[in-house]
């Protein structure tokens, strides 16, 4: 009997050699789709980074442009109100001498 399983034995080492190699095998597949897979994602990440960064550059020329146009707004707009009060102020000191030296403007024009 001891004879018989050891025959038993040594025919299963073959065999269960044969489905380590076939296990090993699928392991290097499944490594190499896996491998694949992260190259596919990080191509993907590569796109969308890319993307990212072109929008943002996009989004960076635009809000410069919007403040530059803003910029120029508001200068404008202070020296109008700039303009409108020296004028205003000056009218009101015109009116105020005016005023003061009424008589001597009435003296005159009679």
């Amino acid at each position: 009997m001891a004879r018989t399983t050891t025959a038993v034995a040594l025919a299963t080492v073959p065999e269960r050699v044969s489905v380590l190699e076939t296990k090993v095998d699928n392991i290097e597949e499944k490594l190499d789709d896996l491998k694949n897979d992260v190259k596919e994602m990080h191509d993907c990440l590569d796109q969308t980074r890319d993307g990212i960064l072109a929008q943002l550059e996009k989004m960076h020329k635009d809000s410069c442009d919007q403040h530059t146009e803003l910029a120029g707004k508001v200068k404008a707009l202070e020296g109008f109100k700039t303009k409108w009060t020296y004028l205003v102020m000056g009218g009101v000191a015109v009116l105020g001498w005016v005023g003061g030296h009424a008589t001597a403007i009435s003296n005159l024009v009679k």
